[in-house]
């Protein structure tokens, strides 16, 4: 067990709960082992228990008061065990579980009552296997309110009626069947109670089989989404015609279907429009005939109102003109990875189709002919967003006409050798990267945001022909130098991304950027082994420069041999002072004395976060993107203090800092090679020196992003090597089926 008390026991041979479990576990991982029975004093101790993971040993039985001393337990996966049967005894005293997953095992039924009655908190719950055959009423008693129901019931034979109407409210229901019959028993228990139904692996293959799900158009589901099912041309219009008399469907899916037919659907669908679907998902259906579909002139009635339509992977080739020129509301239109050509986009887009249209998505086609698409998307008005990358366009025409509209265009990836005046000079945001670029020159007075990632590129755009570029990427290119004239105009640009290129440091040029050509982030990266001891390697810019000859860098050589005696002095103390960490001394002494003048503690009126967030900028996209949504999403949410968003403009970044720890419950950092890099960084384990750990303060939490050389921590923070030695700390996993419970035990951290 580490520091936390997590104890990870999985994949060790075991065949037997270890002995010596205690009070302080709260979290015992015993997944793939070989374990066969759970013994009444195996968890007595294991108090203070919150998860309890044995998926996938050989468990077969339980006894009765196993798991009576674990009052605090939120998680219970028995899921890929040999329980032959599901004892209400187990969880009678599990009155804090949330999540309890019993898949994959070998029970017929759920026994004659409900196992579950005492469990008010559950949330989630995974049951059902291959045998699992028989609901029965009263099997889901005392449950009200889940978020999610998952039932394996491939080989269900039996469901007696209002087995699952007792369960009041589910928010996202997943069943895995095959026989219609008894899909159709279940949806008459949840016409009321389920806002998302998700079915899996049934076939709609028989006419009169659809008849008894009729029942389905009494369903108030906002969303609906069939996946790996099975559709005929005979049963696709009874599909629809039920789907359509729903009330308060807003969203159907098919995902990875399979669709025998052309669309010669026997009988006419009599469309009633559905005042509330707007949203239609079709991706990976699969159509053997697909090249002998019909132009679906009878479903026309039907997509007058929808917003929404994505259809992936489908192998489209043709949208036919007056299924266009129906879709009256359609904003979003998602066409990626099919197969439309030049001349049947030109008809699919014809006049009068897709007049609402805002966002197009074109990627992934066989598309060559950038004049003619852009001329067939002409007429669309409110075109906003077009996204045509991935198609094979090489070279492309001087002039090409555009929506007025259009402020978005990505041509990644499309083998364009040079840009031409092809490009609309309106645009705002354009996306050219993995393109064969070897210079760019193109005048776009509006433009903000510029892409040129992967490409030919061995000197950077000029900057008079787009003054008001705010950010421009040029990563992996062939760049290797700067000049000052290249960076004098660029007076809004606030990031500039060279990363990858062929650059050499130097902080003085470091500086001209920043002060000079005011760009505030600028991320170039270093070569290999050089560190540069710049100021302007602030939060939230990884710094770099270019080696500069002498005459670049004073102007004059003549002025260089004046000031070569100060400029040696200069670099002699430098050296020094870099040697022996003066800057550093200097700054967090300042720091730590500003810190003794402060009480010790802030009140707890005055705590506004549960945690404060400190990370590498180049770890920003796992923390702002999957951390923060994973913590403040969860219910309830933490809040957490990021400094992009929550230090307070204008004020010194070291009292920035100083104020959110002292205001924040935890403080969490996130550990990477990139993390003990950065300047800031350092700054903030300093601070935490002085402020967490000479307190004695538990409220450091440590995650280790990845795996981290000892030899790269500085020497200096030698507090921070002994608490990596002492305090455990937290590993990303990549596996996705250990992520759960990686946040898990992190949100465990943050309510300690």
């Amino acid at each position: 067990c580490d520091a936390s008390q997590f104890c990870n026991c999985s994949s060790m041979g075991l065949d037997f709960v270890p002995l010596g479990l205690t009070a302080k576990i709260t979290v015992l991982n015993l997944a793939h082992n070989r374990i066969k029975h759970i013994r009444s004093q195996d968890l007595q101790q294991a108090v203070n228990l919150r998860a309890l993971l044995l998926q996938s040993n050989n468990i077969s039985s339980i006894d009765e008061d196993s798991f009576w001393p674990l009052a605090k337990l939120e998680l219970l996966d028995l899921s890929n065990n040999s329980l032959a049967h599901l004892s209400p005894m187990w969880f009678g005293h599990l009155l804090s579980l949330q999540h309890l997953h019993l898949q994959g095992n070998s029970y017929r039924d759920l026994g004659e009552s409900s196992p579950f009655s005492s469990l008010r908190n559950l949330s989630s719950l995974h049951l059902g296997n291959s045998r699992f055959s028989v609901i029965r009423q009263g099997n889901f008693e005392g449950i009200e309110l889940l978020h999610k129901l998952w039932i394996d019931g491939s080989n269900l034979s039996q469901y007696e009626q209002g087995s699952l109407k007792s369960i009041k409210k589910i928010n996202h229901m997943i069943i895995n069947i095959r026989s219609i019959n008894i899909f159709s028993e279940i949806v008459r228990d949840i016409l009321h109670s389920v806002a998302w139904l998700e079915v899996r692996r049934i076939a709609f293959s028989i006419v009169a089989e659809m008849q008894v799900l009729r029942v389905m158009s009494s369903s108030f589901a906002k969303k609906i989404s069939f996946r790996q099912t099975l559709l005929t041309d005979a049963t696709v219009p009874e599909l629809v015609s039920i789907l359509e008399d729903m009330p308060q469907l807003v969203e159907l899916e098919l995902l990875d279907c399979r669709l025998l037919g052309t669309g010669q659907w026997e009988m006419q669908i009599q469309a009633k429009q559905s005042q509330t679907l707007r949203v239609l998902t079709i991706e990976k259906l699969s159509i053997e005939e697909f090249y002998l579909f019909t132009d679906l002139q009878v479903v026309e009635g039907l997509l007058s109102l929808f917003t929404r339509v994505t259809v992936q992977n489908t192998k489209v080739f043709l949208v036919p003109c007056r299924i266009s020129q129906c879709l009256l509301s359609l904003e979003y239109l998602d066409l990626s990875a099919n197969l439309l050509g030049d001349q049947s986009l030109e008809h699919s887009a014809c006049q009068g189709g897709w007049p609402s249209l805002q966002t197009l998505n074109l990627s992934q086609n066989s598309l060559s002919d950038l004049e003619m698409t852009s001329k067939s998307l002409s007429h669309l008005g409110k075109l906003i967003v077009l996204d045509i990358s991935q198609n094979n366009f090489g070279e492309i025409p001087d002039e090409c006409q555009w929506p007025k509209s259009l402020k978005y265009l990505n041509l990644s990836s499309t083998q364009i050798p040079k840009v031409t005046k092809c490009i609309p000079r309106a645009l705002e945001v354009l996306d050219v990267s993995a393109n064969n670029l070897k210079e760019f020159g193109l005048e776009l007075p509006n433009l903000k945001e510029l892409y040129l990632t992967k490409n030919q590129l061995k000197s950077l755009p000029g900057a008079t022909p787009i003054p008001n570029l705010v950010a421009l990427s040029v990563r992996r290119n062939k760049l290797n130098s700067f000049s000052r004239e290249e960076f004098e105009s660029f007076k809004r640009m606030e990031l500039l991304d060279a990363s990858d290129n062929n650059f050499i440091c130097s902080c003085e040029f470091l500086s001209f950027i920043h002060h000079e050509a005011g760009i505030s982030q600028v991320l170039v990266g270093w070569p290999e082994g050089y560190v540069c001891d710049s100021p302007l390697a602030v939060r939230g810019a990884q710094v770099g420069s270019v080696h500069m000859s002498p005459m670049e860098c004073h102007r004059s050589l003549v002025v260089s041999l004046i000031c070569v005696l100060v400029f040696l002095l200069i670099l002699l103390l430098v050296a020094v002072g870099y040697k022996y960490h003066v800057v550093w001394y200097v700054r967090m002494t300042w720091a730590w004395l500003q810190a003794k003048r402060k009480p010790k503690r802030a009140p707890p009126k005055d705590i506004c976060y549960d945690a404060f967030v400190s990370y590498s900028e180049n770890d920003s996209d796992w923390v702002e993107n999957t951390m923060v949504r994973e913590l403040e999403q969860a219910c309830p949410p933490f809040r957490l203090c990021l400094h992009k968003r929550d230090f307070v403009p204008g004020k010194w970044i070291v009292d920035n800092i100083i104020d959110s720890i002292e205001k924040s419950h935890k403080t969490l950092f996130v550990l990477s090679e990139h993390f003990v890099r950065s300047e800031w960084c350092k700054y903030e384990l300093d601070f935490s020196h002085f402020r967490l750990f000479d307190e004695n303060n538990d409220a450091a939490i440590l995650v280790l992003l990845e795996p981290i050389q000892s030899n790269a921590i500085p020497k200096r923070f030698c507090k921070l090597r002994k608490i990596m030695n002492t305090k455990t700390y937290l590993e990303w996993p990549l596996e996705e089926e250990q992520q759960e419970m990686f946040w898990f035990n992190l949100k465990i951290a943050l309510r300690s």
